[in-house]
């Protein structure tokens, strides 16, 4: 929910960023441009070579709108780990904040909303380097940036109560590596979905990012399945959203507790 206090502490964190933001953007645009190069203009003819398409485009294409939902989620999983215990924990400036009328849960949802707004950004850094190297087939490409911010929340928001949770980050690292990873690996970033075995394929519609994915790829490329199935994928973003939120908000309550 949006109210004074979570604004109170976005402002907060955009005026942190203001101080990096130029190192940020350039990073944020050269990246993809790198990995897209190597792994779509490099890889990609050598496997449009071999089967002439994969998922009905040139891989590029592809693997364009996978990329983009992996790493926005990534980020915003790095984000919502070692930050969140830099403020309850390392530097304690949570306390401060909720010291004031503003409320615990007003952190929480502050910071999403800033993750939200800093996946965006990423997002259409992304886009943009994708559309550059022909990487984007369809005008409905803006839309993959909403698409990839509600998958990155998904992994943000358990995250970061995780995190609030803890007393070090021993374990954060593992968690982005047995985590995110695996996930990015088995939700249809590199290769289709139908290529898994059918036992697979029905864990993987568990996975947020596979959801994400195909709201990327059909925003990116202007194909989809069905309407039916657009609205399938967001209502299961947006519940797992709302759910881990719930957590989430009763960690920060707990933690933030005066």
């Amino acid at each position: 929910m949006l109210t004074t206090g979570s604004v109170r502490v976005f402002e907060r964190q955009l005026r942190v960023y203001k101080t990096l933001w130029r190192g940020s953007v350039l990073s944020h645009f050269a990246m993809p441009l790198m990995f897209l190069g190597a792994m779509g203009v490099g890889l990609g003819p050598i496997v449009d070579a071999r089967t002439r398409s994969v998922g009905g485009v040139d891989y590029l294409t592809f693997i364009a709108p996978g990329l983009l939902a992996f790493m926005i989620a990534q980020s915003a999983a790095a984000e919502a780990l070692w930050p969140v215990m830099a403020g309850h924990k390392w530097l304690g400036f949570y306390h401060g904040t909720a010291a004031t009328p503003i409320e615990a849960t007003e952190v929480f949802s502050g910071y999403m909303l800033w993750l939200a707004a800093y996946g965006s950004l990423i997002a259409a850094l992304f886009v943009a380097a994708a559309a550059l190297l022909g990487g984007v087939s369809s005008l409905w490409a803006p839309l993959a940036i909403p698409a990839a911010v509600l998958g990155a929340l998904c992994f943000a928001c358990p995250f970061a109560g995780f995190a609030m949770n803890r007393e070090n980050d021993f374990a954060f690292s593992a968690l982005l590596r047995l985590v995110v990873m695996p996930t990015a690996m088995f939700s249809g970033t590199f290769f289709p979905v139908s290529q898994l075995p059918a036992w697979l394929r029905s864990v993987v519609l568990l996975s947020p990012l596979y959801h994400s994915i195909e709201l990327c790829r059909a925003a990116m490329t202007g194909h989809a399945r069905s309407f039916a199935a657009l609205v399938a994928h967001v209502s299961f973003l947006v519940a797992l959203i709302g759910v881990t939120s719930l957590w989430a908000r009763v960690a920060f309550r707990r933690r933030l507790a005066l």
